[in-house]
């Protein structure tokens, strides 16, 4: 992750809409809602193999133009939208580009394996022992 929020605003483009909810008549003048578009293809900020990771993993976020798209308008001013928008790209990217740890296979221990058995064999026991006998 080799990124900063500046290096990302440089490659990112806006776009600006009226927004619905809160802010009475602010909302039918002031396009305070905020759509990030965001190109992994033709980003220097990833190597090759980071970009297609991100494309990969984000291929459902990832419009038919091939640019992901975040849309914030949580806010009344266009200003905050833009930073909450521009820290879920952030987010996104980070959580994208992590690689999950590589799981080891572990093997039972003998002493689990032998109190397995022993409760077994305790079970069976005891279901033997509620049986009744009919042949006398």
């Amino acid at each position: 992750m080799n990124f900063t929020k500046a290096d990302l605003q440089k490659e990112t483009s806006y776009k600006t809409s009226r927004s619905g909810g809160k802010g009475g008549q602010n909302v039918n003048k002031v396009s305070s809602k905020v759509e990030v578009l965001f190109s992994i293809a033709s980003s220097a900020l990833f190597t090759d193999e980071e970009k297609l990771l991100l494309t990969d993993k984000l291929q459902n976020r990832l419009n038919k133009d091939g640019y992901v798209q975040v849309i914030c308008d949580e806010e009344r001013s266009q200003y905050l939208n833009k930073e909450k928008a521009i820290e879920r790209l952030i987010s996104l990217l980070t959580k994208a580009l992590q690689k999950p740890k590589v799981r080891k296979p572990t093997k039972v221990s003998k002493a689990a394996k032998a109190a397995r058995l022993d409760n077994k064999k305790m079970q069976s026991a005891k279901k033997e022992n509620r049986k009744i006998d009919f042949r006398d």
